[in-house]
Parts: C-alpha cells; sequence; structure tokens
C-alpha cells in the first residue's frame, strides 16, 4: 500500500499549488537524493511483495539503470562525496518509473482479493 498523499489535493487547486511550489522545490533539493544521483522512486523500500514484483516488471534497461543509480550513491556514501554538478540527477529527469507500475500491481491485488470474496446470491 502507497503512503497517503495531499498532492491530489493540492494539484487539483492552482493557486494552492502555485504556492507550494516553490517549497516542494526546496525540499527536494534538500532532500539530496539528486546529489547522489537517485531518482524519488529508487527511494522506495523493497521490503513489500508489490515493490518486489514492479521491479520485476520493469524493463530490463530500467532496471539495470536502477541498480547501477544506488550502487553508486552507496559508493558515494561510504566515501563521503557528492557527484559532480553534471552527473547529479536534475529536476527533469526526475520522474515516475517504479509508482505506476506498483500502483497498477495494488489494484490487481484489490480486484483479486474482491473477486476471491465475491458472494454470489440467487
Amino acid at each position: 500500500m502507497s503512503a497517503p498523499s495531499f498532492a491530489s489535493y493540492i494539484v487539483k487547486r492552482p493557486l494552492l499549488k502555485r504556492w507550494m511550489q516553490p517549497l516542494a522545490n526546496w525540499y527536494t533539493d534538500a532532500a539530496g537524493y539528486r546529489k547522489l544521483g537517485l531518482k524519488f522512486d529508487d527511494l522506495i523500500p523493497e521490503e513489500s511483495v508489490n515493490v518486489q514484483k514492479a521491479i520485476k516488471r520493469l524493463p530490463s534497461k530500467e532496471a539495470y539503470d536502477r541498480v547501477f543509480r544506488i550502487r553508486r550513491a552507496f559508493q558515494c556514501s561510504i566515501s563521503h562525496t557528492l557527484l559532480p554538478a553534471n552527473e547529479q540527477t536534475k529536476p527533469e529527469e526526475d520522474v515516475e518509473y517504479l509508482s505506476p507500475i506498483i500502483r497498477e500491481i495494488e489494484k490487481e491485488v484489490k480486484e483479486r482479493e474482491d473477486l476471491d470474496n465475491l458472494v454470489v446470491r440467487k
């Protein structure tokens, strides 16, 4: 199950979105994962069964890139360094690639549970 989010509420209201955008940009930059070359979806913990299924459904190129980014960030963390500015993840490159698959799997699980618990009455 994914974490609850106010994002859809904020995005539906243009004034609130315009007011929150600088704060969101500052927070994302302060998190520091982009300075290690990571994308946001690289931070999702892999303990969940749904996340593991989603990782298996990734295209091979995307799965390889994910492992590369995580290993490179781990190496930077061990050596207490940051990537050069040209290798850091730029905001336009930080797009969701795993979250849509996770949401799809959650819908499938919910549908399967609903069908398993279906009671047919005459």
